[in-house]
């Protein structure tokens, strides 16, 4: 029996088997996991319909069951329209389930070309695909060291 929130097999057996460093992609619905993902990432195509699920859905549950130390945003370049509306809403959606998870962690945004190099990475292990419609959806995760607890 599990504690946390995460049941889904393959995502528990990737996340056991990663170590400190290693990075998590939670995509939304636009995001292209077929071709953009590291040598050694599988993928988990959760995107049944569109909006379901939804990126916020997925990090709460690796939230729950996963050590994480940063949390990367895909900045939107200077150039694009998007870019003078400030933070997209999703943004905050996903502080809150932070704020709810009871870390302190902040979003920090890496320039999209450079997010595309850094899932690109061999440290890479895993690419959740949603069906989430938000633009600039796309969350990087990047695992933490497992303390001992209380448990």
């Amino acid at each position: 029996m599990l504690y946390h929130q995460l049941v889904h097999p393959k995502i528990n057996e990737v996340l056991a088997r990663a170590g400190h460093h290693a990075r998590v992609l939670i995509a939304d619905g636009n995001y292209p996991a077929s071709t953009k993902r590291g040598p050694n990432a599988e993928l988990v195509c959760l995107n049944l319909s569109p909006g379901v699920v939804t990126v916020a859905q997925v990090l709460r549950a690796i939230l729950s069951a996963a050590p994480i130390d940063a949390v990367n945003t895909m900045g939107i370049p200077a150039d694009d329209p998007y870019a003078q509306a400030g933070d997209p809403p999703v943004w905050e959606e996903y502080r809150g389930v932070i704020r709810e998870s009871g870390r302190s962690l902040e979003l920090k945004p890496i320039q999209k070309w450079d997010f595309y190099e850094a899932v690109n990475s061999p440290d890479h292990v895993l690419t959740v695909q949603t069906a989430d419609q938000s633009l600039w959806a796309n969350v990087l995760l990047t695992l933490g060291c497992r303390l001992p607890s209380s448990r």
